[in-house]
């Protein structure tokens, strides 16, 4: 019997892929999200519109309590997957309730809803954000993360200390997935990658922080997917609660990315060189050999050819 699985951030750019794959392989699949206007509100909707009506979706805010509970308790879910997040490190500066209200007491309600209506597998999402000004690369998880250098970094380490409470005292089998700079289609307005398109097809400037002296470990959304879904499947070895990193292993200079965008665009970038913003990294690189070893993950897609298909579906989506 195929798997009732709950996608919390459905709307989302991770959140409404995977709900896509998990839906075409047969999965149960109910989606809620609360459609914030964090960034633009008709792209989430678009996202919507392109599940198939076998998945069901709520629109929901994780930190209604009440709401979570009663959706549990009639839908007996076997799986969980929470994506749902106040992204951003930047906006953590200027809006830092959102983040609590939402990656604090949204995922302690989905703890809750867990502790009291089992599931097979909590799989969550956390982010590289977590590792701060770590010395030591690759990022490993076995490197302590104890300066977190936003508060979005601090309420996604919250996440995995709860998680690991909870795997403890109620025997919740949790993985939290720190994501590594994700980039592709129907990708979010704020993230690098759409910023600069954006600004490269109006000829306008794009703004290279730390005056490029940055590196960052971009990963095609598709080998997100299906090693987030490789982990959701995945019998956990000991049963214990895990923590991998899920990125394509592999630093990127932001000066290269922004050639490889510029010839998929066709066109050159004005680059507007600025210093490193507050609560910014200098460089992110995943270690991936935990997850490779636990259930084979190996990202396939070449950068170039992930920017390529980005940059198709940029131009056909906003018209350019």
């Amino acid at each position: 019997m195929s798997p009732k699985v709950l996608v919390t951030g459905v709307a989302g750019f991770i959140g409404n892929e995977i709900a896509l794959k998990l839906a075409a392989r047969g999965d149960f699949v109910v989606g809620i999200d609360n459609l914030n206007n964090y960034y633009d509100v008709s792209l989430k909707r678009a996202r919507l519109a392109r599940l198939p009506s076998s998945v069901q979706f709520i629109e929901m805010d994780l930190a209604d309590g009440v709401a979570l509970r009663n959706l549990f308790a009639s839908q007996k879910f076997d799986m969980v997957l929470n994506l749902a997040a106040q992204a951003g490190v930047r906006y953590s500066l200027e809006n830092p309730q959102t983040y609590i209200d939402s990656n604090v007491t949204g995922f302690l309600n989905i703890l809750e809803c867990c502790r009291y209506f089992p599931v097979q597998h909590l799989v969550y999402a956390s982010s590289s954000s977590v590792y701060g000004e770590n010395d030591s690369v690759p990022f490993s998880t076995n490197d302590r993360v104890d300066n977190p250098r936003s508060l979005y970094a601090a309420t996604k380490k919250m996440n995995e200390l709860m998680a690991s409470t909870y795997h403890h005292l109620f025997g919740i089998r949790s993985t939290g997935l720190r994501f590594f700079t994700v980039y592709g289609p129907w990708g979010r307005p704020d993230m690098a990658p759409m910023l600069f398109a954006k600004a490269i097809n109006a000829g306008k400037p794009i703004s290279v922080f730390n005056n490029g002296d940055m590196r960052r470990d971009f990963t095609f959304v598709e080998d997100i997917v299906e090693g987030t879904i490789r982990v959701l499947d995945w019998d956990g070895g000991d049963g214990s609660q895990h923590v991998f990193n899920i990125g394509r292993g592999e630093p990127i200079p932001l000066l290269r990315f922004i050639e490889i965008l510029e010839e998929a665009l066709g066109k050159k970038a004005i680059k507007n060189m600025m210093p490193m913003q507050p609560g910014d990294v200098p460089v992110t690189w995943a270690d991936t050999k935990a997850l490779e070893t636990a259930v084979n993950y190996r990202p396939q897609i070449a950068l170039e050819e992930g920017v390529r298909r980005f940059a198709e579906w940029y131009k056909k989506y906003y018209q350019t």
